[in-house]
């Protein structure tokens, strides 16, 4: 219960801000030629429907805990009553009308009778129960706001990917086009076997080419379908694949993830509802106090009549069901602990395997750069004084093509590692 009271708190004090950056709603719908990850991020959410329909919600639960505290103020009401009756004995309306008790008609020089009025109800004391709904609608805006932190997360991340995905497909495009460009002005040998073992290698760094033009379709059509547009619409990124890294240790950004990862608020604001839920069960055993208040109008051809009250009523609920409702309450909430503390588990695992993943793609990156560009100073320096015959050179081309795609498959799960990382902990880094 203390760590509970202690995330809850935490919570409280946390400032949007500091988490996620605050992409909001502020991009053209219209795409641009040089699309930039914060652009296309701003893009994407403009353009996907569970977000904007997170967002609606929250403002649904903003209305719902305004109209929850208004229970706390009198409730008026303004009535007009004209009716007409034959009664020998006075008779009393149903609710909802103002002079509900009518006189009998011997009274009266007719057989109608008007009523003009206002009235006023106050709770003096309710058992908390008008407190604990304000408390539920309060509590039901905050998981609104987590659902939505939630949603935008995941469609931030999933543009991260896809953007990094196309840079990746756009950057092997052009590599291996430069090889296939090179290749294309290769001298084939007379020699009949030196010739077939051309002819393969060759054909190898061609389709390498041809694999990734289809790979940059197929990465071009999933950053589309992130960004829900048009699937023939134009699109060219702005920005190029650089290895990146992050500062920080493993124990921190644990510590951000308690912080910052709305799924971890949103079950603990689910375990808050569940105990205003049992505090609104037990308050059934507590009365209501309220006090009513009226001023009527009333006659039978004119309003000259006045009649005026002041009430105070209790009234003590009694309902069968009252020892299993607490019992479902308290069992609702012990599934809500359960559930908190099975995210939290998760939410760390997520956290380790993620700030691993980094650890190792921001090492390896470095190790696969230095090599590619080795190589690509010696590949380059052969290619101008070296002859374009023979297998050899052919070889070493098809050596320098894995070495070049891994580095840039190196770089592409660099930077996804970063934004699974950020998506782990709810933090942009």
């Amino acid at each position: 219960m203390k760590k509970f009271l202690v995330l809850l708190f935490m919570c409280s004090c946390i400032v949007p801000l500091q988490a996620q950056s605050n992409y909001g709603l502020v991009f053209s719908s219209l795409m641009s030629d040089n699309l930039s990850l914060e652009n296309a991020i701003r893009l994407g959410l403009e353009n996907n429907s569970q977000f904007l329909t997170a967002k609606e919600e929250i403002t649904i639960a903003e209305q719902k805990l305004s109209e929850a505290k208004f229970r706390h103020l009198p409730q008026f009401a303004l009535q007009g009553t004209a009716s007409w009756y034959k009664a020998d004995s006075p008779i009393i309306l149903p609710d909802g009308g103002v002079s509900r008790l009518l006189p009998a008609s011997n009274t009266l020089d007719g057989h109608t009778f008007y009523g003009i009025g206002a009235t006023a109800t106050q709770y003096l004391y309710s058992g908390g129960r008008i407190s604990s709904t304000v408390k539920s609608a309060r509590a039901n805006f905050k998981q609104a706001q987590s659902r939505y932190e939630t949603v935008k997360n995941a469609v931030v991340l999933d543009i991260k990917t896809s953007f990094t995905r196309l840079l990746y497909a756009q950057e092997n495009v052009k590599f291996t086009q430069h090889i296939a460009q090179q290749v294309a002005r290769w001298h084939t040998s007379p020699d009949a076997w030196t010739n077939v073992r051309q002819k393969a290698l060759l054909a190898q760094l061609q389709a390498a080419y041809r694999q990734a033009q289809n790979e940059l379709s197929q990465a071009r059509l999933a950053m589309l379908v992130s960004l829900n547009k048009e699937k023939n619409a134009p699109l060219t990124l702005s920005g190029t694949l650089e290895p990146v890294s992050v500062e920080g240790d493993l124990p921190h950004f644990e510590l951000w993830a308690t912080e910052f990862r709305p799924e971890l608020k949103s079950a603990i604001y689910a375990l808050e509802l569940d105990s205003i839920a049992i505090d609104l069960a037990l308050s059934k055993r507590y009365p209501d106090i309220l006090i009513n208040a009226s001023y009527e109008r009333v006659g039978d051809k004119d309003l000259d009549d006045e009649n005026k009250q002041v009430s105070l009523a209790v009234r003590l609920p009694l309902p069968y069901t009252f020892s299993q409702q607490i019992t479902q309450k308290k069992a609702e909430q012990k599934k809500s602990t359960l559930r908190r503390a099975s995210i939290e588990d998760d939410i760390n695992v997520q956290v380790i395997s993620s700030y691993e993943q980094m650890v190792f793609w921001q090492d390896e990156v470095q190790t696969r750069k230095k090599t590619f560009e080795e190589l690509s100073a010696q590949i380059e320096r052969h290619l101008k004084t070296a002859p374009k015959t023979g297998v050899d050179g052919l070889e070493a081309l098809h050596a320098y093509l894995q070495t070049g795609q891994s580095y840039l498959q190196s770089l592409r799960e660099n930077h996804i590692a970063k934004a699974r990382l950020e998506w782990a902990i709810g933090k942009d880094l």
